[in-house]
């Protein structure tokens, strides 16, 4: 259901109004007649007039006519105005309207239709759609449009994602997910670790390269006897093949059935690229908390990213592997595939324009997931996070080496970057939006939010030991899969320097080289030293944020340019804890982790232990907490922290509080709508040497106040403000909070 909207002002009633046009203002550019028509009905005659004085691109229509070919779909709380500023900021071309009053009723019928279905008439020329927005008025004009450029089917695809309040993701494949090998690229590295060991004479390097050795031996061996019997002996198990059906990316084409094999205690997966090849079979490793981050994007059913795919492989090897990684379809559709699977060939820049090349789309509502920044378009690297490439085989232990899995990392990611995206959208754009009329300019149109706004780079890279050789890259990129499906056999002839390069990556591109890390910690790993870069300060703070069941974020506030320092302040359930600064955002963001870690160490000191090792999935959680992680600050059910324990135990009284404040919050979501969040402020705190600390807070809908709360108790001003705030929903005639409430159901 629409949100309420002010009514367009200025448009006629029956029979009233004058029988001329509304001239211009002193000094405006004089507006050009013409005729506009629905298909092949004439609608009556349009004063256009150009958005800025100069040249003839205020004048989109061509022949000087106005033909509607088709309505946008509808928006269900959106604007169109809004999701067009998302989509073609700033691309008002010219504003229309009528030329007589009263105007034609078939004219009329069309604003209207517009105004209050929230969609737009489209006027298609070329590949471009014009969308004739219906506007209020504050003058009696008649009906009034703003005439908006965007590319062809991108509002289409648009809409939904907004109204959803949903973005895109796109992910890399190859030592970003996984990492796979064939026999060749087995025998490639263990032959390149040899070399290596026999030049070396540091004994603690020798033995590292010894186990890494180990490693890709025991993986090639069970590969062999896969290719060899279609079995392999796992912990003295023999297990065998299951076929698996590949579902065909377009029409026409065989089914497909693969031999398959799935080692969930080893997190690996053997399968045959063509199953009539033997030699295209494949050893692939997932990375560990694939699940997870899936799960989040899968979560209760509703869509909160498009899933894409952006890789430099060979496209059957990418369609398989992300099979593996997908294998229900449930994040790319069968029917999607061929669309949202982008395969670029080596050397090329990656390009967020390139994948929506279908305009599912658009670049600035896209995040990117790569273990690789420097492939990617220079516009597009700042909406990148970048994890490091997985290494199963140098550094097995890596993955658990931070208290959060790197994946996981990369989900809290994506769930801040959701929240953040759309608070702006919701409390900004749509507000300023909603006050918009006719007679208002281009430089009064709200700025429209951007996923790279809001990423806030986190190096979890592992840096080895500035002794260490940088480590062979991993797997391989499909060229070899690509060799054999074109009945090419491998040669068994030795690859020297540059022939291996031209299969792997350089270590430079690998995300590998030697970073300072300040005062991070050393941690052994197969003789060599790995050192943890200092932004596990914040994936800490974000896993205290899980357990206590409270939403983390990092706001980027004041960056002094002349200085060039940047600031980040820590909000722990829209708490202030914590503030940095720093040469960079990201030196910013870790400082600020670290005081608000010293800040909450006092108070949450029973729940830093479990961080340790790996997180406990089994951690108390409310109601809605989902998949166990940072739950979106977007979504309806988990924007309140709900528990906030104060010490290694909880008293009685407390726990009926918090008892009392979940039931009660339960009561506030009922009447609002779903990703309406409701949070929590924390206003002033007072105390005197006369009498206790005082805790006010207040709860808002929206930038709406609702009720307010005050108590010697944290627990107790929040229940109080909650209690207030759902006497106000259940009273409220307030357009600016009806607008947000669930309509009334009428039973009968």
């Amino acid at each position: 259901m629409a949100a309420p909207r002010p009514p367009p002002l200025g448009v006629p009633g029956g029979g009233t109004g004058g029988s001329g046009g509304a001239a211009p203002a002193a000094g405006a550019p004089a507006g050009v007649s013409m005729r506009m028509f629905h298909g092949e009905v004439f609608l009556g005659e349009m004063e256009v007039f150009p958005m800025k004085q100069g040249g003839d691109g205020g004048f989109p229509f061509p022949s000087n006519e106005i033909r509607v070919s088709h309505f946008s779909p509808v928006s269900e709380r959106c604007p169109p105005l809004a999701i067009l500023q998302t989509i073609a900021p700033f691309s008002v071309r010219c504003k229309l309207q009528s030329k007589l009053m009263p105007p034609n009723p078939s004219l009329h019928r069309l604003y209207l239709t517009c105004f209050s279905e929230y969609k737009s008439a489209v006027v298609v020329v070329g590949d471009e759609e014009l969308h004739l927005v219906a506007m209020p008025t504050k003058l009696d004009k008649g009906p009034c449009f703003w005439c908006c450029s965007a590319r062809s089917g991108l509002y289409a695809s648009s809409v939904g994602m907004l109204n959803l309040r949903c973005l895109a993701i796109v992910f890399d494949l190859d030592e970003t997910l996984i990492v796979a090998n064939t026999m060749k690229s087995f025998e490639d590295r263990i032959e390149m670790l040899s070399r290596r060991m026999d030049v070396e004479d540091d004994p603690v390097r020798i033995a590292g390269m010894s186990a890494e050795i180990k490693r890709y031996i025991e993986d090639k061996e069970l590969l062999k006897e896969f290719i060899d019997t279609d079995t392999v002996t796992d912990n003295g198990k023999i297990v065998g093949t299951r076929k698996e059906e590949v579902q065909p990316v377009s029409g026409g084409q065989e089914r497909v059935f693969r031999p398959v094999i799935r080692l969930p205690d080893r997190n690996a997966i053997l399968t045959r690229i063509n199953p009539e090849i033997r030699d295209t079979s494949v050893f692939v490793k997932l990375r560990p908390a694939w699940e997870d981050l899936r799960s989040y994007l899968t979560a209760k059913g509703r869509k909160r990213f498009e899933v894409y795919v952006c890789t430099m492989a060979e496209r059957d090897y990418a369609l398989e592997m992300w099979r593996l990684l997908d294998p229900e379809g449930n994040l790319i559709s069968p029917q999607q595939l061929s669309e949202r699977v982008n395969c670029v060939k080596s050397g090329s820049k990656k390009s967020l324009q390139n994948v929506f090349r279908d305009r599912g789309c658009h670049p600035k509502m896209a995040m990117v997931i790569d273990d690789r920044l420097n492939v990617w378009d220079d516009k597009d690297q700042h909406r990148v996070h970048v994890v490091p490439a997985y290494a199963p085989y140098y550094a097995p232990q890596a993955e658990m080496a931070n208290a959060v899995p790197v994946l996981c990392v990369a989900r809290n990611v994506a769930c801040n970057i959701r929240g953040g995206f759309f608070r702006e959208f919701d409390e900004n754009l749509l507000k300023k939006v909603f006050e918009l009329h006719y007679e208002n300019g281009l430089l009064d149109l709200p700025y429209a939010p951007d996923v790279g706004d809001y990423l806030v780079c986190e190096d979890t890279n592992f840096v080895p030991n500035n002794k260490d050789q940088a480590p062979i890259p991993e797997g391989m990129r499909g060229a070899e899969v690509e060799k054999r499906l074109n009945g090419q056999s491998f040669r068994g002839e030795q690859r020297e320097g540059q022939q291996i390069s031209s299969l792997t990556r350089s270590p430079d591109d690998e995300g590998m080289s030697n970073r300072g890390t300040g005062g991070g910690r050393n941690i052994q790993l197969n003789g060599g030293a790995l050192a943890i870069a200092p932004s596990v300060f914040v994936t800490v703070l974000q896993e205290i944020g899980r357990l206590c069941d409270s939403k983390v974020e990092f706001r980027s506030t004041v960056s002094n340019v002349k200085s060039m320092q940047f600031s980040v302040e820590v909000l722990f359930s829209n708490e202030k804890i914590g503030i940095g600064t720093g040469k960079t955002r990201d030196e910013a963001q870790v400082q600020a982790a670290e005081k608000a870690l010293q800040n909450l160490e006092s108070s949450y000191l029973s729940f830093v232990a479990p961080i340790a090792g790996v997180p406990n999935k089994d951690s108390r959680k409310s109601p809605g907490s989902g998949n166990g992680f940072l739950e979106d600050v977007t979504s309806s059910d988990i924007d309140i922290s709900m528990q906030e324990p104060s010490g290694s135990t909880l008293k009685q009284d407390h726990s009926k509080n918090l008892d009392k404040l979940s039931s009660v919050m339960s009561l506030i979501r009922e009447y609002c709508l779903e990703d309406q969040h409701v949070v929590f402020r924390d206003q002033v705190r007072n105390s005197s040497p006369a009498r206790n600390e005082e805790y006010h807070f207040q709860v808002e809908l929206a930038g709406q106040v609702l009720g307010r709360g005050i108590g010697s108790d944290r627990d107790v001003a929040k229940l109080l403000a909650a209690e207030e705030a759902l006497r106000t929903l259940k009273s409220t005639t307030d357009p600016q909070i009806k607008k947000y409430l669930r309509p009334v159901r009428c039973n009968g």
